[in-house]
């Protein structure tokens, strides 16, 4: 099951524009998780056990998700870490949506600025925007603020201030399966090569040590870097629409 064009959203992996975010949260657990405690506390001995800097904190999963006149409209619950690693591998995502932010990095000399993740993570080697899915710090009054998720994440992970940059009014969003990416572009008035040597010396001294390293990005070619493939509709309209 995926989300369907025909309900209002566009077609996969392409991308459009999003005029707000209407994120709620829900008391009590998630139905997925409610129905499948058994599976996903086994499942997490096996994560731990392979990775053991695996955290099972709290963070919060879409249970609905809509998309109407330009508003992505979610209904949410919290929930520990280890639901997401169990229903990410299941072929059937069905019951619930991954909607996360991405503050998409530009330089002055027009390059993307990413991260490779750690081997510490989930998602060793794989290279996308700096972020982190939705916590209970992005909850304020029963509300997720997608914008200062992303602008914690980016900062906890590459030393980077957003309020730095220069923020393009546009929000866009793609979504592939049950994964919703919404993202915006942030303009810094420096150049790649300074903007990564920033975030070297921010590694230096960070303990979480989520990171393994960033990279500039200057083309849309998706075998540049292990990509995520939710980082190929960016690709698309940064570089092949003259955005830089």
């Amino acid at each position: 099951m995926t989300i369907q064009a025909t309900g209002g959203w566009p077609a996969e992996n392409t991308v459009f524009e999003v005029e707000a975010f209407d994120l709620s949260v829900l008391p009590g657990p998630h139905p997925l998780y409610a129905a499948h405690q058994s599976e996903i506390e086994a499942n997490w001995e096996l994560e731990a056990a392979a990775n053991p800097h695996l955290f099972n904190g709290q963070m919060v999963l879409q249970n609905r998700l809509s998309f109407r006149d330009g508003v992505i409209v979610g209904e949410a619950h919290v929930i520990p870490y280890s639901t997401l690693l169990w229903w990410r591998k299941q072929r059937d995502p069905a019951g619930a949506f991954h909607l996360f932010g991405f503050a998409v990095l530009v330089s002055s000399d027009g390059a993307i600025i990413a991260v490779r993740m750690s081997e510490r993570t989930a998602n060793p080697g794989q290279v996308y925007c700096a972020a982190g899915s939705l916590d209970l710090l992005d909850i304020v009054d029963g509300k997720l603020d997608l914008q200062a998720n992303m602008r914690r994440e980016v900062l906890e992970e590459t030393g980077l201030d957003l309020d730095e940059a220069r923020v393009e009014p546009q929000f866009f969003a793609s979504h592939s399966g049950h994964r919703v990416v919404g993202f915006r572009f942030y303009r810094f008035d420096l150049a790649a090569e300074q903007m990564l040597a920033r975030i070297a010396a921010h590694m230096v001294h960070d303990e979480e040590k989520e990171i393994a390293g960033a990279v500039a990005i200057r083309s849309a070619d998706r075998g540049a870097h292990p990509y995520s493939t939710l980082m190929f509709p960016i690709l698309d309209l940064f570089f092949g629409h003259s955005m830089r």
